[in-house]
């Protein structure tokens, strides 16, 4: 979530570069959230979905009455018109449009649903509040500019400043947990002295940086003498591999225990997966945590692939199959040529970093008229 705040004036003129990057911008970011999603059937028959793009209905659901989340495919096909609120992703989830929870709303899609969904979590997000502050977003009585950031275990957003701790400048390939859901789980805190990001809340202190060298070391199994060690030992070590976070606890490296803790892109690949953590993971509503395939990361990355897959299923293309080959070839070939030309075009602008004005685009369109009409009467 970035705020994209307009300056209004009499005459708004932005250069191309500026147009560009902000178009390139939201297609990309729409690409990453949306097409990881369904836009044309519920996801209701799917269960609860392991990650999808979500919302929450102002005009069905108020604030005050009960919370409710509807898929991507919903909030196009049964909420068209209401007052949504985007909720960008969510984790096992099973769309509610419809349910008991809407008074005056069948679902179009798949009215044949549960009268609730037992196992979705809500927070203050379905009501449009965000972040310790309860504010809602984008706040029109909020002039800083701040980002907001997703807590990977809450889900809430929260602003850079309130994280209590300094943001690290590659933000977007770490994943942040906020200091609730820290103090919550503490033992995300040993982890957190030797997993955290640099810059993040997890500062060692002075007396331990002296085994910084030590720490950054990969973790590894102790080394077993072959010749005095009996063999059964081996085997039930075989087995039963150490802790890793008993291993962190021994060696005693804490960290400051306070504010959001970033971790780099590879954290949960280096969580003790023994059973003994699992069944705590588990305990605490925290398996995910193992699977890394349950990043945002790794559903924006699945969403912007399946994306380029159908970049070549162009509309237009799709209402040439209705021509014959020689009308087939005369609009690919004209299409192909206006595009090519537009751009030439814009990209001459680009070059000298001048602005384009409307009379500049219908200038263009003009010329492109004229050369029709002069190609036609030849």
């Amino acid at each position: 979530m970035q705020p994209r705040p307009v300056n209004m004036c009499e005459e708004q003129t932005v250069s191309l570069v500026d147009i560009l990057q902000e178009d390139e911008e939201l297609e990309e970011e729409a690409s990453a959230v949306l097409a990881g999603s369904d836009s044309d059937h519920c996801s209701y028959p799917q269960g609860y979905v392991k990650r999808q793009a979500l919302y929450a209905c102002n005009t069905c659901t108020p604030k005050g009455g009960e919370a409710a989340g509807v898929c991507l495919a919903c909030s196009y096909k049964c909420h068209e018109g209401h007052d949504l609120f985007e909720l960008y992703t969510k984790r096992n989830f099973r769309c509610d449009c419809g349910n008991g929870k809407f008074k005056d709303l069948q679902c179009k899609l798949h009215p044949e649903k549960d009268e609730l969904n037992t196992l979705n979590k809500y927070s203050q997000n379905f009501f449009g509040s965000y972040c310790t502050c309860g504010r809602p977003y984008p706040d029109p009585d909020d002039q800083v500019e701040d980002e907001m950031i997703q807590c990977v275990v809450c889900e809430d957003w929260l602003h850079g400043r309130h994280l209590g701790c300094t943001v690290p400048d590659s933000v977007e390939l770490q994943e942040m947990i906020c200091e609730a859901c820290m103090n919550k789980n503490p033992f995300l805190w040993v982890y957190a002295a030797r997993l955290a990001a640099p810059g993040a809340a997890a500062q060692l202190t002075e007396s331990q940086r002296a085994d910084e060298s030590n720490t950054n070391r990969p973790l590894k199994e102790p080394q077993v003498d072959d010749a005095v060690e009996p063999s059964c030992k081996r085997l039930r070590q075989d087995a039963e591999p150490s802790c890793r976070l008993k291993e962190l606890q021994a060696a005693a490296q804490k960290a400051e225990q306070s504010g959001a803790v970033f971790w780099p892109s590879t954290w949960r690949s280096k969580l003790c997966s023994c059973s003994a953590c699992r069944e705590r993971l588990s305990e605490a509503g925290l398996p995910f945590l193992l699977d890394e395939s349950d990043t945002v990361l790794a559903y924006e990355n699945k969403g912007k692939s399946s994306e380029q897959t159908q970049q070549g299923h162009d509309p237009l293309m799709s209402a040439l199959d209705n021509l014959n080959r020689v009308q087939q070839l005369e609009i690919i070939h004209g299409y192909n040529d206006m595009k090519s030309e537009l751009k030439d075009f814009l990209q001459r602008f680009a070059a000298e970093g001048k602005v384009v004005t409307s009379d500049d685009i219908h200038h263009f369109f003009e010329q492109q008229s004229e050369k029709r009409r002069r190609e036609s009467c030849t």
